[in-house]
């Protein structure tokens, strides 16, 4: 080839070979990057991005300058190879040249450290858009008003959940597990409903009304490790209260021969079993009670559920103190009811 006989010849080509990869390396680093993302790393006081962002966010300005000057930079390496060498030749160099070195090798290299080269190289970028100014704006402004701005990206939940796992599985997050299981959770928890978390009724420990407070009561009362209690009349169906354990604290211990009913509160508050687990949160806080009465469609009690089952599913994980016999209430009342179906038959 004739042309790499003269330095001063080979010295350009260089030079438009390293333009062309700038450019094309600038346009797939930058536009890699999403808007939004580094404007949230910007809020949070990434100088990094914080410098891309200030000019990633003028996208359709940044495009055409760095689209601009690919295209300017090609066709003169083209042309100048064709004046130095024959045709074939230099198209055949200027294929090799410009996939290789001016679009491979520089998108390869930008796309792995975009946001680092995106910062350096900012003062660069600055340069280009000034320059290119008077042939970029009106083709950017035109954009802008036929396109919009860039839409903003909206994940979803799933999508969040997905996310959340590959930052706790990378070795360069700063998520642990226990952090994960509280984000999924909370993400997840409000899709559920009082049916999912609730206390079965066949699991309930109830009062009756009319039960006196002995040392065996109270001692049984104790060991289920509740601090409220239902109190019905009659049957489950009619739940007329809800026996504080506290309260037993005001008795002095002079407990004998009381009736429940006599020192249950009146404050029962019933709640559908559909309600999802958000707007149970909610009302939780709006009433400051900590346990609600849970009915069917039909008005039926079949079940309560605390803010202590919402906490639990919010940190997906249960929370058992020293007084708890049982970890999983539900599974508790699965049980009860298939030895009860076993015995009848």
């Amino acid at each position: 080839m004739a042309f790499f006989c003269d330095m001063e010849d080979f010295f350009i080509i260089i030079i438009l070979v390293l333009f062309s990869a700038l450019f094309s390396g600038l346009t797939l680093g930058f536009f890699s990057l999403n808007k939004n993302d580094l404007e949230r790393k910007a809020g949070l006081g990434d100088k990094t991005a914080k410098k891309v962002f200030n000019l990633r966010k003028n996208g359709n300005l940044l495009l055409c300058t760095f689209l601009t000057g690919n295209v300017l930079v090609n066709s003169v390496l083209s042309v100048y190879l064709g004046s130095i060498s024959s045709g074939v030749s230099a198209a055949v160099m200027a294929t090799v040249l410009i996939v290789v070195f001016g679009e491979i090798i520089p998108q390869a290299t930008f796309s792995r450290f975009a946001l680092i080269l995106g910062s350096k190289l900012a003062w660069v970028v600055k340069i280009f858009i000034f320059l290119f100014y008077p042939v970029t704006k009106p083709l950017a402004f035109m954009l802008d008003k036929v396109l919009g701005e860039e839409l903003p990206t909206i994940y979803s939940k799933k999508e969040l959940v997905k996310l959340i796992e590959d930052h706790e599985d990378s070795k360069r997050s700063d998520i642990d597990a226990d952090e994960e299981r509280i984000l999924k959770g909370a993400l997840s928890f409000s899709e559920k409903t009082v049916e999912d978390i609730m206390t079965p009724r066949s699991a309930i420990f109830s009062l009756s009304q009319e039960i006196k407070l002995t040392n065996d009561t109270v001692k049984k009362i104790v060991e289920t490790g509740h601090s409220r209690i239902p109190v019905y009349k009659d049957k489950l169906e009619n739940i007329i209260g809800i026996f504080y354990v506290k309260d037993l604290v005001a008795l002095n211990g002079d407990w004998r021969r009381v009736a429940v009913g006599t020192i249950a509160r009146d404050n029962v508050i019933y709640v559908d079993y559909d309600k999802r687990l958000d707007d149970l949160l909610n009302a939780f806080k709006r009433t400051r009670n900590h346990l609600f009465v849970v009915l069917d469609e039909f008005g039926v009690v079949i079940g309560v559920v605390t803010i202590e089952d919402v906490i639990e599913e919010i940190i997906g994980s249960e929370i058992v103190d020293e007084y708890d016999k049982y970890v999983d209430m539900q599974k508790v009342a699965l049980k009860k009811m298939k030895k009860r179906h076993i015995n009848k038959i």
